[in-house]
């Protein structure tokens, strides 16, 4: 029994420390979880729930909740271009990422650049002051990810 009680402890453990959690702004409090990344899944808040899934993520596409069918793709992900939906058609470009930055379609000018990651915070624009920090993360990350959640489509 107590071999049984320490295995699923150490499971238990090790499930807590797969997930990433995005903050709001430069917190770390349990309370400010905007999202939680467990695996393939992302979730709203703190939740691991299935109701709370809002994408589920493989082979470079976002799928809308749990689902994985072609029709519920919202976002694609191919090299450093994320694109509308299950395209990948120059028509249908969101965000280039460059350097750390997530530039607004294919633009990798300043003045287009949407949000900077720098360490483990989440900055608006092309800055990295204080008075810019948008979320904190606890995790590496991947930021197509960091796009997809703080993009402004």
């Amino acid at each position: 029994m107590k071999n049984i009680l320490i295995i699923a402890s150490l499971f238990f453990s090790l499930t807590l420390f797969a997930q990433t959690n995005i903050y709001k702004g430069n917190s770390t409090s349990y309370f400010d979880v905007l999202y939680n990344i467990n695996g393939d899944k992302i979730f709203r808040g703190g939740s691991t729930s299935f109701t709370d899934i809002q994408f589920t993520i493989k082979d470079g596409k976002f799928y809308k909740d749990q689902s994985i069918s072609f029709t519920d793709i919202h976002y694609t992900v191919k090299g450093n271009i994320i694109y509308r939906g299950n395209s990948t058609s120059f028509t249908d470009v969101l965000y280039t990422i460059s350097n750390g930055k997530i530039y607004k379609g294919e633009s990798t000018s300043f003045v287009d650049c949407l949000l900077t990651v720098r360490g483990n915070k989440i900055y608006h624009g092309d800055a990295n002051s204080f008075s810019n920090i948008l979320a904190t993360f606890d995790k590496e990350i991947d930021i197509s990810i960091i796009a997809v959640l703080f993009g402004p489509y």
